[in-house]
């Protein structure tokens, strides 16, 4: 099988297709678009326009239309919702009508418009691979028995991570897997439901799906979902098992993931070694740690043995926007580059205190990660701010509204993790580095973790991430894990599930008006307003009523 994605410029068919959950639907008959009958005629034409074309939307240039690097979108939630980090109020900047102080402070409401974009934004998707899908099905007669299993399981995996993101933000979602049926048809599933359907999903996937690496520029599946990227949703659902099978998660009571039972390859498993199982499959396909850290993020960073699903990023081939590190440096800091910096994110005082930072124990990943103090150029001269004076990242001044005070704009430590590309387009948007979605050291963090939930010894593991960067074994328990995933993991939009599932999760603010979070609510957001207003057969999740 030699289809390749890479340099293809996708033709979108006229496709009619109701996103159920939204009450939208695509317009029959689009002038700039070939009819649906010109569209399938060929093996190749039907690859083209059921598949590779989903592929169009892991990334893209249009805010909340993303899975990472545009603004409003999944990794926003997932980060600036945690403790993470936060992008402050800096005088006549970034207060964008409260949305990051809402996130911060945990007071969202079900009309926020990034909660919004992103339930939209994944149903569309979902949407679209039920149409890919029913493609596929009636124009089987184009496809080899081999062709049509691959390409049905391809999507069909897609879509079930999609459903993951779903019940991970949302819990009590729709499940639909048609494109026929009406409004008054579709009713709210309860996230263990989901959640059954996705490992369900993904399991029958992984039988059919091809161990090929996803991150090859110069391979047949660039970007695309194959085995072990199925293998690592189905790990990340099944350590999350816990969670996304509690129905009622204001209770303060969750199931047992080590009495769960989940058939893997005919035998019995709990949650945590249904985990270690697929933890060890992606291990046998032949991922393994990169020798450095920072090359997993370098500029020409396809080759990474380490990274197992990405974003493709090219500034002349793709339209896919990392808006990351331009949002989060300094002006003159961006223009040293040549580009246009934003400056707004920064790191929370709470990942001060795990990276100890500025203390003789300060772990090594802080510097790789982050920019901190004078800031100097490549050629090693310090920048200026714009008073004339030395640029410097204050790290300990971040508070939530920042205006008027001394630190206004410098702040935070800034956003360092990947690259900067100094050959990218668009003010800095348009870059060379892949964006990574899942890596090879997560898989060793979850199978530790697991073995650990288990009462067995992850400890090889832990140490082998850490030992990667420089740092010293030290015991391996759950705060330590989960200090040790923000470590690993930081800006890489995986903090808010972590919290949830260490049961850690709760705002960092303590102003006059903080939330009471006693009810547990906020561990899932809340189902946006205008979906409830459009689909009466949704109701609002616990505790926003």
């Amino acid at each position: 099988m030699t289809m390749k994605i890479r340099n293809i410029t996708y033709t979108v068919i006229a496709i009619t297709c109701v996103w159920l959950s939204t009450g939208c639907s695509f317009d029959e008959n689009p002038y700039d678009q070939i009819p649906e009958e010109e569209a399938y005629t060929n093996t190749w034409d039907l690859y083209q326009n059921a598949v590779a074309s989903l592929y169009n939307h892991i990334g893209s240039s249009n805010d909340g239309e993303s899975l990472q690097g545009t603004s409003l979108c999944v990794y926003d939630l997932q980060t600036f919702g945690s403790d993470e980090a936060v992008l402050p109020t800096r005088g006549t900047d970034w207060y964008d009508g409260g949305i990051w102080q809402d996130l911060y402070r945990h007071s969202w409401k079900p009309g926020l418009n990034i909660l919004n974009n992103s339930w939209t934004y994944l149903y569309k998707v979902i949407a679209l691979c039920n149409r890919s899908l029913e493609n596929i099905d009636s124009h089987r007669n184009l496809f080899t028995d081999e062709e049509y299993t691959y390409f049905n399981s391809e999507v069909r995996a897609l879509r079930a991570i999609y459903y993951w993101y779903l019940i991970d933000l949302f819990g009590r979602v729709p499940l639909f897997t048609a494109t026929n049926a009406s409004m008054n048809e579709v009713q709210q599933s309860e996230r263990s439901e989901v959640f059954r359907f996705a490992v369900s999903e993904l399991q029958y996937c992984c039988d059919h799906l091809l161990n090929e690496r996803s991150t090859s520029s110069q391979g047949d599946f660039y970007g695309r979902v194959t085995r072990p990227v199925a293998c690592f949703a189905l790990a990340k659902l099944l350590l999350n098992a816990e969670v996304y099978t509690d129905d009622n998660w204001t209770d303060g009571i969750r199931p047992d993931g080590s009495k769960m039972e989940f058939m893997v390859n005919g035998q019995k498993m709990n949650a945590w070694k249904a985990t270690e199982h697929y933890c060890n499959l992606i291990e046998s396909i032949g991922y393994s740690l990169a020798p450095s850290f920072k090359s997993n993020f370098d500029v020409d960073n396809d080759n990474s043995p380490e990274n197992i699903w990405i974003i493709p990023m090219d500034p002349i081939l793709y339209n896919n926007y990392n808006k990351n590190i331009c949002r989060s440096i300094h002006y003159r800091h961006a223009a040293d580059y040549g580009q246009k910096g934003k400056n707004g994110s920064c790191a929370t005082k709470r990942v001060l205190e795990i990276f100890h930072f500025e203390q003789p124990d300060q772990d090594t990943r802080f510097d790789m990660s982050y920019w901190s103090g004078i800031v100097t150029a490549e050629q090693g001269k310090v920048l200026t701010d714009r008073s004339g004076s030395p640029l410097v990242y204050y790290p300990w001044q971040v508070e939530l509204d920042l205006s008027g005070g001394k630190f206004v704009e410098t702040a935070g430590a800034r956003m360092k993790k990947y690259a900067i590309d100094k050959n990218a387009l668009k003010d800095g948007v348009l870059v060379n580095n892949d964006i990574v979605l899942f890596r090879f050291a997560d898989v060793l963090l979850m199978r530790a973790e697991a073995r650990l939930r288990n009462g067995e010894d992850g400890q090889a593991d832990f140490d082998l991430v850490r030992k990667r960067v420089g740092m010293p074994s030290c015991p391996l328990t759950l705060e330590s894990l989960s200090d040790e995933r923000l470590k690993e993991l930081c800006w890489e939009g995986w903090r808010r599930q972590d919290l949830v599932r260490f049961n850690q999760y709760k705002s960092l603010y303590d102003g006059e008006d903080k939330v009471d979070e006693s009810d547990g609510h906020t561990t899932v957001f809340p189902i946006p307003s205008f979906a409830l207003a459009l689909n009466h057969n949704l109701k609002q999740n616990f505790g926003y009523q």
